[in-house]
């Protein structure tokens, strides 16, 4: 079983696919971190995020290393991580990693913003998880603060609108709900309740896939 959880940042779909990964037992991705990684290694290399095949060629040899690197979560690294991830031939690089976890035995979760429409369009379960910009901008603020990163709220704010704007706009892989994916509000809801939601919405959609005659 594939379950898709595309979204905007800070809007709770990591915390939710890592739950959801728990919950079945299943293996987890998340696509952004691929991102960022290339981001850092443009930002460490010192070259322009800007170029777009200078960003493929980090995207072919980044080392998994920077998977794991405290810097990877830093605000600078997910600014360049939004431009970099506007790249095509930096998304067709990065295209076949993903699809190949996603088709790994037994199934997997994976969270990104192109995952139900782009890297597994035949998930058996698809989410789009959401949540108003002060809400997000109030999560990822304090997301920083508990990882030692200076950030002030309005700042973060300006740069989640920012990044939205370059993700929705994008010529490659936009960042839409995917047909037929549930749309999970978390603005409102604390983590146990976003996660219940999110594994009634994944039964339901198993229930689907299951029904006779279809």
């Amino acid at each position: 079983m594939v379950i898709a959880v595309d979204g905007p940042a800070a809007s709770g779909k990591g915390t939710i696919a890592k739950a959801l990964a728990s919950h079945y037992g299943l293996p987890h991705l998340d696509t952004g971190a691929l991102y960022r990684a290339v981001a850092l290694s443009i930002i460490r290399a010192g070259d322009d995020p800007a170029d777009a095949e200078g960003a493929a060629r980090h995207a072919r040899m980044f080392g998994d290393d920077l998977l794991h690197d405290p810097d990877i979560r830093s605000r600078r690294t997910g600014a360049v991580a939004s431009v970099v991830s506007a790249h095509g031939r930096v998304r067709d690089t990065l295209l076949a990693r993903q699809r190949a976890f996603a088709a790994q035995p037994g199934g997997a979760v994976l969270d990104g913003r192109d995952i139900g429409t782009v890297i597994a369009p035949d998930a058996a379960a698809k989410l789009f998880v959401t949540a108003g910009i002060d809400e997000r901008a109030r999560r990822r603020t304090a997301e920083l603060a508990a990882r030692g990163h200076d950030a002030e709220l309005e700042a973060v704010k300006t740069d989640l609108i920012a990044r939205d704007e370059r993700d929705r706009d994008r010529d490659v892989a936009p960042l839409r709900p995917a047909p037929g994916a549930t749309i999970l509000d978390t603005t409102a809801l604390g983590i146990e309740d976003a996660v219940a939601a999110a594994i009634e919405a994944v039964e339901a959609a198993r229930g689907e896939a299951v029904r006779p005659g279809t």
